[in-house]
This record gives structure tokens, sequence and C-alpha cells, in this order.
């Protein structure tokens, strides 16, 4: 059986494609691949994302998650939410987190921190 057929293989791959992960043939593995075992045997490789890509992959997901539209034509709210869950998930730690996602949602930057703050000083009132 190829690892690409593999039961586990085809199981991971939902969760692969959501975290931006890729499945490599066994014996193509570098070091800080992950290999999963079925039954005590290796069956399938995992090939982490870089760092590079996952403001992207943050992007994309919450594009899913709001309709699959672009995020430009969202109404201020839904542009709010977007901020809320890119803050949730970490994306403004990424280095020009704020300008990737300004650019995303066409308003500014100092929209993207004016939402920011208000979502901060909602919190701090709750």
């Amino acid at each position: 059986m190829s690892e690409a057929q593999h039961p586990l293989a085809i199981a991971i791959k939902p969760l692969l494609d959501a975290v931006g992960a890729s499945a490599v043939e066994l014996g193509d593995t570098r070091p800080d691949d992950v290999v999963l075992e079925w039954e005590g045997a290796p069956a399938v490789a995992v090939r982490l994302p870089g760092l590079e890509s996952a403001l992207d992959r943050l992007l994309a997901d919450v594009k899913r998650q709001f309709g699959g539209g672009e995020l430009t034509e969202l109404d201020r709210a839904g542009k709010q939410r977007v901020v809320a869950v890119l803050e949730e998930r970490g994306a403004f730690t990424v280095r020009h987190g704020v300008e990737t996602v300004a650019a995303a949602l066409g308003v500014s930057r100092f929209t993207v921190y004016n939402y920011l703050n208000r979502q901060q000083a909602a919190g701090k009132q709750s």
C-alpha cells in the first residue's frame, strides 16, 4: 500500500491542509519531519510548514471562516471580528502583521490599531 493511500494519510489530509503541512514520502524525510506510525510501523511522514507562511495561512483560514469572499467586502463589524479572530490566533506577533492584515481588509494600519485598542478596552470592561 502506498503512503498516499494509507488510511492514516487519508484521515489526516484535512488536518494537514488546514495547518499548511504536507505528507512526504517516508524515504524523503528530514530530521524535523514527524513520522506517524500505524500498528507499530511507519506509515506517514509529515512536514510542518515554516513560519514565513503563517500569516498567509491565518488570512486564508479567516477568509474561509467569513464566507470565502474578499475580506475587503466585509462591513465594519465584520472587519472588527476578523481582527479579533486574528488577534486571538497571534497574527499580530508576526512581523508586518498589522500592515498585512490592513491590506487584506482594505483599511489603514491606523484602523487596525483602533480595532485592536477597542477590543482590548472592551476586554478590560468585562
